[in-house]
């Protein structure tokens, strides 16, 4: 897998992925950026969220159950100190459906967190705790 970040200007970067798309990384105003994209750390996230859900639809879908939606809220604590390393991250599903059950949810959502996420495996042998929650919602 490779990917490459190009500078633009200031603190703005544009990170292109091996697979051939794009997107915009800048800084916060008071360093230097003019606040057009996400920050690297967001993207970090963002790549955890994204990991994990794919991984939690997968196991879902290959169970043939009828979800409607899947949302990945991902709140993360940083230190305080430089550097601002990630210290606890928690991913709170929300998967709605009909007649979903439970216990499928809760098992996608293990599976994902112990056994297939590679994101989240990786900072967590890095030392970050993570944690993991969800909410089984009926689709109207």
């Amino acid at each position: 897998m490779k990917t490459r970040v190009k500078w633009v200007d200031n603190a703005m970067f544009l990170g292109e992925s091996g697979s051939g798309h794009s997107v915009v990384m800048d800084g916060p105003e008071d360093h230097g950026g003019r606040n057009l994209g996400v920050r690297p750390m967001e993207m970090l996230l963002l790549g955890l969220g994204g990991c994990t859900s794919f991984d939690v639809m997968s196991i879902l879908r290959k169970q043939r159950l009828d979800v409607t939606d899947c949302v990945a809220d991902i709140d993360a604590e940083r230190a305080d100190a430089v550097p601002a390393v990630f210290t606890k991250i928690h991913v709170h599903f929300t998967v709605t459906g009909r007649s979903l059950k439970e216990s499928a949810v809760e098992r996608a959502v293990k599976l994902s967190a112990e056994k297939y996420c590679s994101a989240s495996i990786m900072l967590e042998q890095g030392g970050v705790e993570i944690t993991h929650s969800y909410t089984v919602a009926e689709a109207e």
